[in-house]
């Protein structure tokens, strides 16, 4: 099939996009496809809608709308009661660019994404959602670089572009002689992932086949993502906001709950130390539960750094000694002695204490801070027993002496063992579902 623009069907219109368009806004671009001219720009509002406001989540959404001029006749403006094509596309906007951003992390506020078609040739929707979300990019890095976030909510890229059947013929990105004429006419919005947010399509001229049907997704995905390659390169540096893995500090400084947490978390946070992060100021551990010190350090260092912070405050719990050494755990011997002098007068203290009395269990408290919602906290217990005698070559905290009802101490079991089982495992477990 010979199209009127000489392209081959599997071919997309030339695309350029041109950022920083509107010096005015907080971020905006150019988008043109062959003969289509869109301006999107991004405004932000220090607000939330009232249906949003106190659940500690941002908003997006978006206007679109075609100037007067922009299809070669005269198109009324919007009045009091608005254009039913632009409500519809309107929303459509609104809802595939709200899948590029978490929006917890966004804060209270509102970003409206405004589309203006100077010209339209076609795939006025798919482009819009295109450059909106390129505008999305620049109003996140002016928001950073005004120190009003930290770091970026962007979590996915989104692209859009249509695709449909011309004469027969499956063909990528239509121009508005094809679109009028074709049988089936497609919108596909994905994500760089390749996964579907919008697939609009219709038959409006004929019923397609599944085969057709593959036949334009493929065609979608390719144009998506070339449209992708053309997002970066016009944002340059400011693609960085794209896809950042969140910054999650580790409110401690002892190597060996670090070396847990973060084998726990795995890859999904970029997982700094307090020293990492910049902080390294004393935090006074005054609470007399596990929960009160695990918030009070994952809030200060929260507070500190900006980040999302989480604290885990543990120790052990002996029932003959009335929960003692408790939230003293870590300085049951006294602030400047060691885990031996702590394991020590332990033994002293339970000296007396028959096997079959000498029931414990290990608490884990983990406490999440964030800088856009209150801070949840989460309990988790592992019970044994304490031995008479150290066992095991594992050398971290009570370990040694505390036995699992498997009848091994944590100190003689390989560290993704006690990962699994321990009380800190079952505390980031619930952690983790919060996270």
């Amino acid at each position: 099939m010979d199209r009127q623009d000489g392209r081959t069907p599997e071919m997309p219109r030339l695309h350029r996009i041109t950022v920083d368009f509107m010096s005015t806004a907080a971020g905006s671009c150019l988008i043109e496809t062959g003969g289509t001219r869109v301006i999107c720009t991004a405004s932000v509002d220090e607000s939330v809608p009232p249906f949003l406001r106190g659940k500690n989540c941002g908003w997006l959404t978006a206007e679109y709308a075609m100037l007067p001029a922009s299809t070669g006749h005269r198109k009324q403006r919007d009045g009091l009661k608005k254009d039913g094509r632009g409500v519809e596309i309107s929303r459509l906007i609104g809802r595939a660019l709200r899948q590029a951003v978490d929006r917890s992390r966004l804060g209270e506020r509102t970003i409206t994404i405004d589309c203006d078609v100077l010209e339209a040739d076609g795939g006025t929707r798919t482009a819009s959602i295109t450059g909106g979300f390129v505008a999305l990019c620049c109003a996140i890095d002016r928001l950073i670089k005004d120190g009003k976030l930290k770091e970026s909510p962007i979590v996915h890229q989104i692209a859009a572009i249509s695709a449909g059947v011309v004469n027969g013929t499956p063909c990528l990105d239509l121009c508005y002689t094809e679109d009028s004429t074709a049988d089936t006419d497609m919108n596909f919005v994905m994500n760089e992932l390749g996964e579907f947010i919008e697939l609009q399509g219709t038959g409006e001229g004929a019923a397609f086949s599944r085969d057709k049907l593959n036949t334009l997704i493929d065609l979608g995905e390719s144009g998506c993502r070339q449209l992708m390659e053309c997002q970066r390169e016009a944002l340059g540096e400011r693609a960085q906001v794209i896809g950042q893995k969140q910054k999650l500090v580790l409110a401690s400084n002892n190597a060996h709950k670090l070396e847990e947490l973060s084998a726990m978390l795995g890859d999904r946070y970029d997982v700094l130390s307090m020293r990492d992060a910049g902080f390294t100021d004393e935090i006074i551990e005054n609470g007399s539960t596990f929960e009160e010190n695990a918030r009070i350090k994952a809030e200060t260092v929260m507070q500190a750094t900006g980040y999302l912070t989480l604290a885990d405050d543990s120790g052990l719990s002996v029932d003959a000694l009335g929960g003692a050494p408790g939230v003293y755990s870590a300085r049951y011997a006294g602030e400047q002695h060691s885990d031996d002098d702590n394991n020590a007068l332990l033994l002293k203290n339970l000296a007396d204490v028959p096997a079959d009395q000498r029931t414990a269990c290990f608490v884990s408290c983990i406490a999440i801070a964030s800088p856009f919602k209150p801070t949840q906290i989460v309990r988790g217990e592992c019970p044994g027993r304490i031995t008479f005698e150290k066992r095991g070559s594992g050398t971290f905290g009570y370990d040694p002496l505390f036995e699992y009802e498997d009848g091994r101490t944590f100190a003689e079991m390989a560290p993704e063992e006690k990962n699994r089982i321990s009380h800190r495992a079952r505390s980031m477990q619930k952690a983790l579902e919060l996270l």
